[in-house]
This record gives C-alpha cells, sequence and structure tokens, in this order.
C-alpha cells in the first residue's frame, strides 16, 4: 500500500469524525437573544440556501447562552478543520468516491434504525436505560435520572455510527486501523487512547476463557485473512464481529466495537446491518460464553444469521 493512499485514507477518517462531532452538537449556529415585552428568548441563527435562518432554544439563561457561545465556537473550530482537510485531500489527488445505489439505500436503512440499534447495543452493555431514555440522550445529548457514564456510552455509540455512515469512511477497507478508530470513538471519555491494543490480562466475566495478550501483526494479518475469505458478506461480517470480541483486542468497549466494526463491512457490501435485539440479548451471551470456551463457530453464526441480520429486502 503506498505511503499517498495511507495518508488519503488518514485523511478520510479524521474528516469523517469531525463530520460526525459536528452531527453531535446539540445547536447549529449563532446564538441570538431576541426581547419580546419583559422577556427574553434565545434563537440560534445560520444561513441555509443564501438566507437567514432563526430556530428557538428557549428562555434566556447566562449557563444557557455559555453554552450557545461553547457550541458556535467548537462548530466554528470544526468547520474550519474540514475546510483544511479538504485541502489536503485535494493536493493529494483525492476525488469524492461514488457508492452504488445499493450501498447508499443500505446507509439509509442503516441511519433509519440507529436509534433503535444504539437501545440494543446498550442492552448488551448493561446500560439500564428505557428506550425513550436513549433516544432523549440520542437526540439532545442528556436526560435526567441516568448515570453520567450511560449517557457518555449513549452518546459513544451514536459518534461510532455516524463516523461509520459516513460515504467516505463505507469506502475505506474494514481493517484494523478502522477497527481502531471505532474503538477509540467508543472508549472516549473513559480511556484517554480507548484505540489502543491492550497490554494487559483481561478475565470476562462468566467465562473460564483468558483471551491472550493480542499482537498487533497477528491481528491484523487476522482481519485481512477474514476479509479475503471467499464467502458471502453476511458470513464474513460475522466472523469479524466474533472475532474482534474473542481476541479481546482493547481494554474495554470490545462487543460495542466489533458490532459497528462489523456493521461497516457488512454495510459497504450493502449487505443490511447487524444488531443483537434486545429480546436475544440474554441467548447471545450463552452462545457467545460457548464460542469463547471452545464450541465450533456455526452454531453462534446461525444464531446471529437467524435473529440479528436485518436485510434490505
Amino acid at each position: 500500500m503506498s505511503p499517498k493512499y495511507e495518508d488519503i485514507q488518514e485523511l478520510i477518517r479524521r474528516r469523517a469524525d469531525l463530520n460526525a462531532r459536528l452531527k453531535l452538537l446539540p445547536y447549529d449556529g449563532t446564538p441570538e437573544v431576541k426581547t419580546r415585552g419583559d422577556k427574553k428568548y434565545l434563537y440560534v441563527r445560520k444561513r441555509e440556501l443564501g438566507k437567514q435562518k432563526s430556530s428557538y432554544v428557549g428562555v434566556y439563561s447566562d449557563e444557557l447562552y455559555n453554552i450557545l457561545l461553547v457550541n458556535a465556537r467548537e462548530a466554528r473550530d470544526i468547520k474550519k478543520e474540514l475546510r483544511a482537510l479538504d485541502k489536503e485531500l485535494a493536493s493529494l489527488g483525492y476525488e469524492e468516491a461514488s457508492l452504488s445505489s445499493n450501498i447508499m439505500k443500505n446507509i439509509d436503512f442503516a441511519r433509519a434504525n440507529m436509534k433503535t440499534n444504539i437501545y440494543d447495543q446498550a442492552v448488551l452493555e448493561g446500560v439500564g436505560t428505557t428506550f425513550p431514555q436513549t433516544e432523549e440522550i440520542i437526540d439532545n445529548g442528556k436526560v435526567s435520572g441516568v448515570k453520567a457514564s450511560d449517557v457518555q456510552k449513549i452518546l459513544n455509540l451514536k459518534h461510532a455510527w455516524e463516523f461509520i455512515l459516513d460515504k467516505d469512511v463505507i469506502t475505506c477497507k474494514s481493517d484494523y486501523y478502522l477497527l481502531s478508530q471505532i474503538a477509540n470513538l467508543v472508549n472516549e471519555g473513559f480511556y484517554i487512547d480507548g484505540g489502543r491494543m491492550r497490554s494487559l490480562p483481561v478475565e470476562i466475566g462468566g467465562s473460564s476463557y483468558l483471551p491472550p495478550i493480542p499482537m498487533e501483526a497477528d491481528v491484523k494479518d487476522d482481519i485481512n485473512s477474514i476479509i479475503l475469505e471467499d464467502a458471502p458478506a453476511i458470513d464474513i461480517a460475522i466472523k469479524l464481529c466474533l472475532y474482534t470480541m474473542k481476541k479481546q483486542i482493547f481494554l474495554d468497549g470490545n462487543k460495542r466495537s466489533a458490532i459497528i466494526f462489523a456493521n461497516h463491512y457488512l454495510i459497504a457490501h450493502a449487505g443490511g446491518f447487524l444488531v443483537i435485539p434486545e429480546n436475544e440479548v440474554e441467548e447471545f451471551k450463552k452462545l457467545l460464553v460457548a464460542y469463547y470456551e471452545g464450541e465450533d463457530i456455526s452454531i453462534i453464526s446461525e444464531f446471529m444469521k437467524e435473529k440479528s441480520w436485518k436485510k434490505l429486502n
């Protein structure tokens, strides 16, 4: 692989990450104060199609006004960095990739189901939010009565899904570097470098299986070997998912990273998406432990095909 290609892929990943962060910002625009009678109200103002548009936020308070200022500043910084990345990509001769209509449909399909997918992933991780609470967190970044760590996990899942559904990232190879970026997003706020390969031993609750310390060269080769198999996209996606879970490549977030990584591959091949439904979580965990402890992969793979695979048609 040429250094130029690697540079382009890294810039594309960074651009997708910034776009995902931009979408996570709760307000889009410059804060504006409007007075009616003796009361003040806050709006955000932005230009759309050459016209200024104001959107109501809430009754004025110093706290909310400061949040809007910080939000607007962060948005400006992200947009500035995005423009710089676009210039770098152009200097390397990069042109926007064109995706097939089936892949575009699959991206839309995944986006339409993203809230449900994130909720199901949160259930798998033991996050105790209801679907309405999860939806509120995804839409507004917060909700009352939920632990800050659970809110962070849900926002991280949203960030990681937004990242893989970026049109540029979908064209990237499903390799170790992409998996590391997904893990970094999933673990944001919990670890300084959540995408770094672990160098410490870990145990898996409820299982006697002790995953060995992973070696980077081996993990890269293993992932590439899976991708090069002559098999349907769903089989490869499931293998990528289960390999990442069993290998325990990172200190935490392996199941979350594995599912999103598998979906990157599957969606890039217009194969639908994978998610463990809430009502199948307990059975999946039992099968996963059995797989960890030596049961043939075909058992859990067939379960995932039947219960977790959502097809376009």
